[in-house]
């Protein structure tokens, strides 16, 4: 099942957050407004706008504060997609030109400052001190999650511990406030909210994991973007990582390599993939994630938004794209 037939029955609470993140991305600066548009237009899961608006709504909410919250997390998001691809020197994303590719690193960097900033406004304006204190949190966390990777870049040394903690504080950490914030907005018990909370961290966690599969799995046309690119930046995923544990020296050494220059025979790296248990390994990584999220979701009554997010988890490690 597609995501957007999923989240069918919250279509409306969705176009009312996408009219949210249209007005507040208005702006008398006309490259505000059009790397804006472009970014909007590119279109995107909206997963995690869409995860405080389910959780809001499986524990009982029923106003509309939750539409403001939820775009707050898409700005976030946004704004560390447009830093991520010009730290990556990124020029495809969603089978489109990256911003930075259309209008310059510099204008890309200053447009997400501006989306972070704008998103700081609008949890002011929420008057949630709570939700304001998870947001403010997690933007810090993903900061640091980014520099994290930024360290592990060329480093064919880096332990699967090391990876997980990027994938957590840069992924996974934005999930979990998502989640988080749709339970406080309900003002649902805390043990409710860390049970949300929880279920966004290890969804989150899954969601990248197959991330990392698609890497080596799919196909450019499919995924949007090179097959390949996290090892052409350097990056030790946990598919190469597991080679490096499990395979012979010299598929270790052409990891190894690759990783440390960042070029390598992306044939003999695919082999060396698919010879040993490295994709499955992955998966059944995030699967375990994934089933980690739905016991979070134990204490929640049984709702229409509780089963969409049951099957978040599902999604996360099915999906090809």
């Amino acid at each position: 099942m597609s995501l957007t037939a999923l989240i069918s029955p919250i279509a409306s609470d969705m176009k009312a957050v996408d009219a949210v993140i249209r007005g507040r991305l208005d702006s008398d600066v006309v490259l505000i407004r059009t790397i804006g548009d472009y970014i909007v237009g590119a279109g995107g899961k909206r997963m995690r706008p869409a995860m405080v608006l389910l959780v809001a709504q499986a524990l009982g909410y029923e106003g509309s504060k939750h539409h403001l919250l939820a775009a707050v997390v898409e700005f976030i998001h946004t704004a560390t997609l447009l830093h991520d691809d010009v730290v990556d020197e990124s020029d495809m994303r969603r089978g489109r030109s990256t911003a930075n590719a259309m209008f310059g690193n510099a204008a890309s960097v200053l447009v997400g400052d501006y989306l972070y900033s704008r998103s700081f406004e609008m949890m002011v304006e929420s008057g949630s001190m709570p939700a304001m204190s998870v947001l403010s949190a997690a933007t810090t966390v993903i900061a640091e999650g980014e520099v994290l990777q930024l360290l592990n870049v060329h480093d064919p040394d880096v332990s699967l511990d090391r990876y997980l903690q990027v994938v957590r504080y840069k992924t996974a950490k934005l999930f979990e406030a998502a989640a988080h914030v749709g339970a406080i907005v309900a003002e649902a018990a805390p043990g409710l909210q860390e049970a949300a909370a929880t279920y966004g961290r290890h969804l989150g966690t899954a969601f990248q994991l197959v991330d990392d599969v698609l890497d080596y799995s799919g196909s450019t046309e499919v995924l949007g973007k090179s097959v390949g690119d996290d090892l052409r930046e350097g990056k030790p995923t946990m598919p190469l990582i597991r080679v490096m544990e499990v395979g012979s020296p010299a598929q270790r050494q052409l990891i190894q390599d690759a990783i440390r220059h960042g070029e390598a025979d992306f044939t003999a790296v695919a082999r060396a993939i698919q010879e040993t248990d490295a994709l499955a390994y992955t998966r059944k990584a995030a699967e375990a994630e994934a089933e980690l999220a739905r016991q979070a979701l134990a204490g929640f009554p049984v709702s229409v938004y509780r089963e969409i997010l049951l099957k978040f988890c599902s999604f996360a490690v099915d999906r090809d794209r």
